[in-house]
């Protein structure tokens, strides 16, 4: 399997929140159903075309709950499948597999969903000279794990939180007093990117003015946006956002801009298909 970022690699936290979140005091329904001392073999499979993502991070689940589960992988983060591929197999204890199958699916599912949907997104711009960009609208507490899937899907990562980086926007520019006081203001006070969304010709100006290292170009259509790159002339780059969905973000890597952002690949990208199921051996 594909190494995870050292960021991903401390899980433990995360998947102790989520179990107990699940489990509880224990699940009932598994423990006074099934014999103890069960062996369950199972596959867990697609069941629908998708982009794998999250497969190492939801098997954490399984591993936590019978550490000594035998997992065969069977593809790999990032993958294309088709419906009816085994992702992995899984021989475990019956208890701990059936109390694990949730979570891990759910997990899975979510972040298969958003490497699904980044990469139509990233499909859609093939040829152009734009990048996929993902935002800071993810889920509480799952942003690490979005953006990885982001990864998985071709599309790569924005700034992490607001530690990384500045994004000067319009309540920013109204409350320092204008573009080129906030610019300025930033400037002062740290060594990072600099960037400055912009609504319109003229704060493009005044930012790129200023020295901002970056534009973020507020809701512009293909027509706008050809106007400021023009404005710009290749001095910093440019990034597209606003409202931008399939249908439209193709028009707008045409126009040259070097970013696209996109907040729908983690907000609003739907949970794959995959199944966890009893599978006959010998």
């Amino acid at each position: 399997m594909k190494q995870l970022p050292d960021k991903l690699t401390d899980l433990d936290d995360f998947i102790d929140r989520i179990l107990a979140e699940d489990v509880g005091t224990g699940d009932v329904t598994s423990n006074t159903v099934v014999p103890e001392g069960v062996i369950f073999h199972a596959a867990m499979a697609a069941r629908e075309p998708q982009i794998v993502a999250g497969l190492p991070i939801a098997i954490g689940f399984i591993k936590r709950l019978a550490p000594d589960a035998k997992i065969e992988f069977c593809v790999e983060d990032g993958d294309f499948v088709e419906t009816g591929t085994v992702l992995c197999r899984i021989e475990a204890p019956a208890r701990a597999l059936l109390t694990a199958e949730r979570p891990t699916l759910n997990i899975l599912q979510h972040l298969s969903g958003i490497a699904t949907l980044t990469r139509q997104y990233v499909d859609m711009i093939d040829g152009t000279s734009a990048t996929l960009l993902d935002t800071r609208k993810t889920t509480p507490g799952l942003r690490m794990l979005e953006k990885y899937a982001v990864t998985m899907g071709g599309g790569k990562n924005h700034r992490i939180g607001l530690f990384d980086a500045v994004l000067i926007k319009d309540n920013h520019i109204a409350l320092a007093g204008g573009v080129t006081q906030a610019v300025q203001a930033a400037r002062a006070g740290t060594d990072l990117q600099i960037e400055v969304e912009c609504d319109t010709l003229v704060q493009v100006q005044e930012a790129q003015d200023a020295g901002a290292d970056m534009l973020l170009l507020d809701n512009m259509g293909p027509d706008m946006l050809r106007e400021a790159i023009a404005l710009v002339g290749g001095r910093i780059p440019l990034e597209a956002s606003g409202g931008i969905n399939l249908n439209t973000i193709r028009p707008i890597a045409e126009t040259g801009v070097d970013y696209i952002s996109v907040g729908r690949i983690t907000q609003s990208a739907p949970a794959m298909d995959i199944g966890m199921d009893f599978e006959a051996v010998g």
